[in-house]
């Protein structure tokens, strides 16, 4: 069995699937930004004991890798590591945005923003679909203040939480855009290779709020 899930945005969202076809057994969503930890858990739990199965019975795992917060993505990717490696089975990381591109059902390019807090978006700029329902990345993703982006994304359809947060800045209309990423998509996407695959490290785009020490500085008059 194929479990997967994504942690990267306000969504805790998980799945377990035929790890051939992609076919969906179980699946949830919650949206709660500051409940990862308490979250994730007990939703692979009861998704599993939906589909029947344990642990023990899974061939691999998929997990978004972001961009996201840096907690909530934390606390996914370590969950997904830790498993592989005590099941000693494969985990797959997905770009988060990537996701949220092949959730589209837009015969057209797309773009992709999510919500980077501090009044910025996460962005990704993707091709139109190929047959099999694959997305290519054309640029991206990078992380940019709406209203500076605002010229690049003109005339995209956007999906992602971005796209609902800064509406007006972007100038666009949000009926019936999809705002998380969704598990159900990434089992798919992994399990039929329509979906780009990388490891499973976490994607940050910006420089860390904390920087090392300079070494120790002299208390004694100069």
């Amino acid at each position: 069995m194929l479990l997967a899930f994504d942690t990267s945005s306000a969504a805790v969202t998980v799945a377990v699937a035929d790890p051939v076809t992609g076919a969906i057994l179980a699946s949830s969503s919650t949206v709660d930004a500051l409940r990862h930890g308490e979250l994730l858990a007990p939703a692979i739990a009861a998704a599993l004991a939906t589909a029947g199965c344990t642990p023990r019975d899974l061939t691999k795992i998929a997990v978004g890798v972001g961009p996201g917060p840096f907690t909530g993505l934390r606390v996914g990717l370590v969950t997904a590591r830790t498993m592989a490696d005590v099941l000693e089975i494969e985990v797959a990381g997905v770009c988060s945005l990537d996701i949220l591109a092949r959730q589209s059902s837009l015969t057209l390019p797309v773009a992709v923003a999510t919500d980077a807090r501090r009044k910025e978006i996460y962005w990704a700029l993707y091709d139109g679909p190929a047959a099999d329902g694959s997305r290519r990345r054309l640029e991206g993703p990078a992380v940019d203040r709406p209203a500076d982006v605002a010229h690049v994304l003109a005339g995209l359809p956007v999906i992602g939480r971005g796209a609902f947060l800064y509406a007006e800045a972007l100038g666009l209309d949000t009926n019936d855009v999809p705002e998380y990423p969704s598990a159900e998509i990434l089992a798919l996407g992994v399990a039929t290779g329509t979906l780009p695959v990388v490891a499973p490290d976490p994607l940050y785009l910006r420089r860390p709020d904390v920087t090392m020490s300079g070494g120790p500085k002299s208390v004694l008059p100069k």
